[in-house]
């Protein structure tokens, strides 16, 4: 017998001790259960995930043991069979795992997952069906894994009925009532106007509702208000910078490389940001808007010249594929490395965003758990390895493309004639210079060593004799040249350069301004073997594999052109976004459709939006997730028609009060029988402080802001004027309104988060942020408190109520609050605050009559500010009712 130390949770362990069966010390840390396990639902997967990559994944199998079918493990390998059915002390495989013998390395089975064996086991080593009698070399996955719920075929289910009492108004509430009828439960009642716009135009365009907003939306008297006030919102140009955003998240968007301490800016990325926003709000169908991004290049004929703006945004979309990581501009890294870091990046990127799953996880061996092959992860790698050309790397700047049309190019092109025609005339008249220079200085000399002195500087410097360098070193002049000329003639050299410089800076100003695109293309003709690397180790390269879908989606065994002959490229990205939005496929629009629903509840019908996999959480809702997924495609992928479809349910118009009766069933509300309360992202927030300030400047587009750390470190919204060594200056650039635009155009650089924002939870690009969390830490309160922009905007914003409320602390008070809150006063909270600042403005001027320093603020105004300081601190600005 033996003993073995079992892990139970980070907090427990059972030691199993000498004497005892392993059936009876497994009962010591698992509970007993009278149902039948089965191997398909509750052993394969443990194994999988510990045990594979040894045996059964590889075209060895270590020791001739192969796991992956349970009568596999009955006949065994070399060391006889591994299971006994109905006897777990006499099985070889439990005696090896609780010995600590396997897995090896450090990550070892819990306690409660060899009890599972065990109680397998002695159950009979059941199956749920008949297992096939060979698995070919590779195979991962079984019938029973296409049967699980994302990777089944997407269908539209029936909508429920629902009688008149239930509330419901769409097909949408009609799912859910179902789904809380069941519990005994009903919907909300209906919030009020007031808390609706608010909810609406943060949900749809990440600001505040103006006090005018909210006055005219409450006393609409139209039965269709509601309806209005959404497709004025979704037609603002808001709109497409908030949900925008949500986007680039996903798509990893930054200005700058990461990946080392360099982090290289990416000078043209912006435009990609832009394709983006325009793409929202134009309500640019999805199928056309992923197919853009994936293969936009192969939509545009070659040359890449002359570019419409059609083809321009098609160019400019496959910025997506651009967005990962990427070190390979920066010389300290390792190139190979770094080349196959950015495809492994990139296929994170498409993978979660497009199809809801964890592929990069299959990038060193078959995923642990879902039913995703080493060779799917090279499948996947071949549809982009021809743009991304690992062993024959293209440089970020080989890979731009111009978006000068064809007269800008020829304009462009005579200057640069004349440019150098200019450099030319230039280095002809120095030249001059220099000859002259050395005539004059050379008749100075003795005449009987002139010849002499000649002779040295027109000989070459390999040729000279000792005599040669002897002159030079006495007579330096006759090294003169273009560089030491000025030494001779600063007078007249200073006024050579002035003459030759405002010439060259006039044809400069006259050169059109550089216009490239940031995408991805691929050299014509040129289409590489991808190979699978061997535990993911380019060193290791094994057999060629073609591009294609993952297998466990694919039955048919549909396949990619390897090089599609119609087209000047390989046309695999293009035949591979044709694919993904063909409303057939089981993950895209499931993926999209949930994601769109977490933006407006707050969690998705599935809580882990980029892992439909066996680890990721099942929905909440399976059949609306498949009716919104379908109703999404009917409705010809557009998202503004998807907006409206839950914008205008009852289930989105709920109030947020909680129930004893919701709580005590629903507590995390999954089942939405009420709204959920979310705290505003870190951008909106400071955008919302510039709202309500009055500073916040509407420039749509254009090139990031720039960030820069100031004196103390803090990385704030600044030019950066920092020396080459990193080290401040004392120069200061003013952005003028560019300071204060959304949070959306500030430069986003991987290793310079801007500080405002990081309390609050701002993306995290490594390489994308699949899923935002939302904290109440410490430093979001100090930040309110101390922060001098955040100080600087509750001054403005005091000051805008005093120009628009005027002197009554009553009409102050109520501005403030409605700036803040987007609401009107209570007669208790009204009355609170007239006190606050009457009481606030005395003790302000008392202290400032006792005090020989001159106050920033009159006592009202600094009254006020603390009033709005402490508005914009509260929860009733920070989080969503």
């Amino acid at each position: 017998m033996f003993s073995r130390l079992l892990a139970c949770g980070p907090c427990a362990a059972v030691l199993l001790l000498a004497g005892t069966t392993v059936a009876e010390q497994a009962a010591v840390v698992v509970a007993e259960s009278q149902s039948t396990l089965r191997f398909e639902s509750d052993i394969r997967p443990l194994l999988k995930a510990h045990c594979w990559h040894c045996h059964g994944e590889e075209a060895e199998v270590e020791g001739n043991l192969d796991l992956r079918l349970s009568h596999f493990m009955r006949t065994g390998g070399d060391s006889g069979p591994a299971v006994i059915p109905g006897d777990a002390d006499g099985s070889l495989l439990v005696e090896r795992i609780a010995s600590g013998e396997m897995p090896p390395g450090d990550v070892k089975m819990s306690a409660e997952e060899l009890g599972r064996i065990v109680r397998w086991i002695d159950q009979g080593a059941a199956t749920a069906r008949p297992e096939p009698e060979t698995m070919a070399v590779g195979d991962i996955f079984t019938e029973q894994d296409r049967e699980h719920w994302s990777f089944r075929p997407l269908r539209r289910p029936a909508v429920p009925r629902t009688p008149p009492e239930s509330l419901a108004r769409t097909a949408i509430d009609a799912f859910l009532w179902k789904r809380l009828d069941d519990q005994g439960l009903g919907f909300s009642p209906a919030a009020d106007r007031e808390t609706l716009i608010r909810r609406l135009t943060f949900n749809l365009t990440g600001l505040p509702p103006t006090p005018a907003a909210v006055a005219e939306f409450v006393a609409d008297p139209r039965a269709d208000a509601y309806e209005r006030l959404v497709d004025s919102l979704l037609d603002s140009p808001a709109y497409g910078e908030r949900w925008g955003r949500h986007w680039l998240d996903v798509a990893g968007y930054a200005d700058s490389d990461g990946y080392a301490a360099k982090d290289i800016e990416r000078k043209w990325a912006w435009k990609y940001r832009d394709y983006v926003i325009n793409a929202f709000n134009d309500d640019k169908s999805w199928r056309e808007f992923i197919i853009e991004q994936l293969a936009g290049d192969e939509l545009v004929s070659l040359p890449y010249e002359d570019l419409s703006e059609e083809d321009s945004a098609r160019l400019i979309a496959t910025g997506f594929l651009r967005m990962g990581p990427d070190g390979t501009g920066d010389g300290s890294a390792d190139q190979k490395v770094a080349r196959n870091d950015v495809i492994a990046e990139t296929i994170k990127i498409v993978s979660t965003s497009l199809l809801g799953l964890t592929v990069g996880c299959a990038q060193c061996h078959s995923h642990r758990y879902d039913p995703i092959s080493h060779v799917d992860y090279h499948r996947l790698r071949a549809v982009f390895e021809p743009a991304y050309d690992w062993q024959d790397w293209r440089s970020s700047a080989a890979r731009l493309v111009s978006q000068w049309s064809d007269d800008t190019r020829q304009q462009a092109a005579e200057i640069d004639r004349q440019l150098k025609e200019l450099a030319a005339a230039r280095t002809a008249e120095l030249d001059q210079l220099v000859d002259d220079t050395f005539e004059r200085e050379l008749a100075k000399l003795p005449e009987e060593i002139r010849a002499e002195a000649r002779e040295a500087r027109q000989t070459a410097v390999k040729e000279r004799t000792d005599r040669h360098h002897d002159l030079i070193k006495e007579y330096p002049f006759l090294n003169v040249s273009r560089g030491s000329v000025y030494l001779y003639l600063p007078d007249r050299l200073r006024g050579f350069n002035q003459k030759w410089d405002q010439r060259q800076a006039e044809l400069q100003d006259q050169r059109p301004a550089d216009d490239l695109i940031r995408c991805l293309t691929e050299v014509p003709g040129k289409v590489p073997e991808t190979k699978l690397f061997h535990r993911g180790d380019i060193n290791q390269p094994r057999q060629v594999v073609a591009p294609g879908e993952l297998a466990v989606i694919n039955p048919d065994n549909r396949e990619l052109p390897v090089d599609d002959p119609e087209l000047p490229t390989s046309g695999r990205r293009l035949a591979y976004a044709r694919h993904l939005t063909d409303g057939e496929h089981p993950l895209v629009a499931r993926a999209l459709v949930n994601r769109f629903w977490m933006h407006h509840f707050g969690r998705g019908i599935v809580a882990t939006p980029s892992d439909f996999g066996m680890l990721g959480e099942p929905p909440s809702h399976p059949e609306l997730l498949d009716w919104l997924a379908s109703e999404f495609v009917a409705q010809g992928w557009s998202l503004k028609r998807f907006h409206r479809l839950i914008l205008n349910s009852h289930a989105y118009r709920q109030v947020s009060t909680r129930r004893d009766e919701l709580d005590a069933v629903d507590p995390e509300n999954r089942l939405l029988g009420r709204m959920s309360i979310r705290r505003l992202e870190a951008e909106v927030v400071r955008d919302s402080l510039l709202a309500v300030s009055g500073q916040l400047a509407n420039k749509v587009g254009g090139q990031p802001v720039p960030v820069a750390p100031d004196e103390v470190g803090q990385i704030v919204v600044a030019a950066d004027t920092r020396d080459s060594a990193g080290r401040p200056t004392k120069t200061q650039v003013a952005l003028g309104e560019d300071e204060f635009r959304r949070s959306l155009y500030v430069q986003v650089r991987r290793s310079m988060p801007l500080g405002v924002l990081e309390p609050f939870d701002m993306p995290s690009l490594a390489p994308n942020c699949e899923l935002r969390t939302s904290s109440t830490v410490a430093p979001q309160s100090l930040m309110l408190l101390n922060s001098p922009f955040v100080v600087e905007q509750t001054r403005l914003m005091a000051e805008r109520v005093i120009r628009e409320a005027g002197e009554e602390p009553a009409a102050r008070f109520a501005s403030a609050w409605k700036l803040a809150f987007g609401r009107e006063p209570a007669a208790a909270e009204l009355a609170a605050g007239i006190d606050y600042l009457v009481d606030q403005t005395e003790r302000l001027r008392t202290s400032a009559a006792e005090s020989d320093a001159k106050a920033e603020l009159p006592p009202d105004t600094a009254a006020l500010a603390t009033l709005c300081q402490a508005l914009l601190s509260s929860n009733g600005f920070l989080y969503l009712d």
